[in-house]
């Protein structure tokens, strides 16, 4: 069962799809969000969540603080539970303080291409079959899209190899969780 770890819709259970995606384990995305509390990366933030699945990650950071989500999902199913949980995240939400979520069910290639939008924390967490030149343009279309004290993270199989970070980006630290590593990267100057 995926469920949101913290914030004011702490334990509420999310819906997650059958097939086709890898939801983050609840020890990683712990461990992701504890990081980005002790870095300050979350409250008022605008986020993105990109191959966003069931949408655990964006969500989980719009039930922290974060003021405006993005989920990205282009499977229709897995979009139309992100959907669902959005609207249950939502309605958790104390007063008129709830965030802005959106769903956008295209790829993620043509979100990024298609978006003036700039994002403050970026989450990327692709099929593991995903191929590394698919990631890396994905990056490439991202790079000039993020604010500058931006964090994005890159969630991969421990198997494969480091993203290829392109101009504007550039490695932060990396960490491994088991089969999982988290890549963690912020703009540099381009």
């Amino acid at each position: 069962m995926t469920r949101i770890v913290s914030g004011f819709a702490g334990s509420l259970s999310l819906k997650v799809p059958k097939q086709g995606t890898r939801p983050t384990s609840d020890r990683v995305r712990e461990a992701i969000f504890s990081a980005l509390e002790a870095r300050d990366a979350i409250a008022g933030l605008r986020v993105l969540d990109l191959y966003a699945g069931s949408g655990s990650l964006g969500l989980e950071a719009a039930s922290r603080g974060a003021r405006i989500v993005t989920l990205v999902e282009k499977n229709p199913q897995a979009a139309a539970l992100c959907r669902a949980n959005a609207t249950a995240v939502t309605r958790a939400a104390p007063g008129r303080s709830a965030p802005q979520i959106t769903v956008s069910g295209q790829s993620v290639q043509s979100f990024l291409d298609g978006t003036d939008a700039g994002f403050d924390l970026v989450f990327i967490d692709p099929p593991y079959e995903l191929g590394d030149a698919e990631l890396a343009q994905n990056l490439l279309s991202l790079a000039p899209k993020l604010h500058e004290e931006a964090v994005v993270m890159v969630e991969r199989s421990s198997r494969s190899p480091e993203p290829i970070w392109p101009d504007g980006l550039e490695l932060d630290r990396r960490k491994d969780y088991g089969d999982t590593t988290l890549w963690w990267a912020a703009p540099s100057e381009r």
